[in-house]
């Protein structure tokens, strides 16, 4: 990634940037601080993942009224072609230059760049392209190696680690959290969600090895009078900054202090009735969003089960026990400890009828298994296997409208790739 950086011109240096990585609400955090920049009037570039209906949406801009959009067509085509170029020209001649040294040979010796080395690498393209005023970054995956660490941020942001992709990453919280470390800077402020005491450590050896200053959410601030409805959440964060987001749930909130904290630490300047504005008039697809109505219909893109957990209690919270799920997720995440959530001792059990599916096609799945494990907690009687999603959807609706009072709600969740899915066939239908 170093090496296609320097051969495009170090794109990633077109703009001061802010960095996110964690195992939990990053993608909330990103979009909540390009809503606010671009409350503040900044040409904010946005990278995320994963998309939910265009794959645009990983690659974006925010400027003007609107908290997320395209960028121009010319933007992406220029791009395109800068990202070729530097793929499929500079980056072999730079090879075949560089054979006789035996140091440069092994760099690009079996190192073709990946996908995500590649969009990365687009998203920096155009940025450049736009001349934003600032990039905010968020990891793919870990942290340490991931495509996005070239950059050097103002400030990085670590939201709360959880044990996941331990093929990759670890599996103890301890190495997991080593690899998110992996974006602290030297010098550079880190704004940090409440961890565990094994990650917490992991961390404050990493600041001191960086000689960075540590924001610590649980010791500088402090969340209070929250309300959760089926519009959004209102909270205060300080006696004075009472805040509203369009989107129903505590973690939300928690997601949006992580944010503010980021952004006053890199930019003081920007006052209080900016950041009203633009969490205001966030918009975030499949995080607690209401597809329909008759019966009531949530998506979510919870995929551990810590996220799972925040999910199921908001939804329970506000629509009661007893509603209809559909559920997928990749074949790497911890399937029983997301059944033990979905299902509880308590007499009136939180779903009425559980819908297993597939969760799209972009990562491998068994779906199953994930019926196996959750019929043997929850019951056979009450879960069901559906590999096709428009199915799926179809039967939940069958179910909901089956209740003798009124429609059952849905809840649609376990991945972001199911959620988007759910989202397209209720839109097209």
């Amino acid at each position: 990634m170093e090496a296609l950086c320097e051969l495009a011109g170090h794109p990633e240096r077109c703009a001061p940037s802010i960095h996110i990585a964690g195992s939990k609400g990053k993608g909330s955090v990103t979009s909540m601080l390009a809503s606010m920049l671009t409350a503040a009037g900044f040409r904010a570039a946005r990278y995320m993942s994963p998309h939910v209906t265009d794959i645009r949406e990983r690659i974006c801009i925010s400027s003007g009224k609107n908290a997320v959009s395209f960028f121009s067509e010319d933007v992406y085509c220029s791009a395109g072609d800068e990202l070729r170029y530097t793929a499929e020209v500079l980056l072999p001649a730079a090879a075949a230059q560089q054979a006789a040294s035996q140091q440069a040979a092994a760099l690009f010796d079996e190192c073709e760049p990946t996908f995500w080395e590649l969009l990365t690498l687009l998203f920096f393209l155009c940025a450049r392209q736009a001349k934003c005023d600032v990039m905010i970054v968020e990891t793919g995956m870990g942290g340490r190696l991931d495509s996005t660490n070239v950059v050097d941020p103002l400030v990085s942001v670590i939201t709360l680690i959880e044990l996941e992709h331990t093929n990759f990453l670890g599996d103890t919280i301890t190495a997991i959290a080593g690899e998110k470390a992996g974006i602290i800077k030297q010098g550079k402020p880190l704004i940090l969600a409440k961890q565990c005491d094994e990650a917490l450590e992991v961390f404050k050896k990493k600041i001191h090895e960086k000689n960075c200053q540590l924001f610590y959410f649980p010791e500088i601030a402090e969340l209070s009078d929250i309300n959760i409805t089926p519009q959004g959440t209102e909270f205060s964060l300080s006696p004075t900054l009472r805040l509203s987001i369009p989107i129903p749930g505590k973690v939300q909130a928690e997601n949006a202090a992580l944010a503010i904290t980021a952004l006053k630490t890199a930019f003081p300047e920007i006052g209080e009735e900016v950041i009203r504005s633009g969490l205001a008039n966030l918009k975030m697809p499949a995080r607690f969003e209401k597809i329909a109505n008759e019966p009531a219909f949530i998506i979510d893109g919870a995929h551990t089960p810590e996220s799972l957990a925040f999910c199921v209690e908001t939804f329970c919270s506000l629509y009661g026990e007893g509603g209809i799920l559909i559920f997928g997720c990749a074949a790497d995440k911890d399937i029983t400890a997301m059944a033990n959530i979905i299902h509880t001792n308590s007499t009136c059990s939180r779903f009425s009828k559980i819908i297993i599916t597939t969760p799209g096609t972009f990562k491998i799945s068994d779906p199953s298994l994930v019926y196996e494990t959750f019929a043997s907690i929850a019951g056979k009687e009450k879960t069901v296997l559906i590999p096709d999603t428009q199915e799926a959807v179809k039967l939940a609706k069958e179910y909901a409208r089956e209740s003798e009072e009124t429609s059952l709600p849905i809840l649609g969740t376990g991945s972001f790739y199911l959620a988007a899915e759910i989202r397209k066939i209720i839109i097209n239908s």
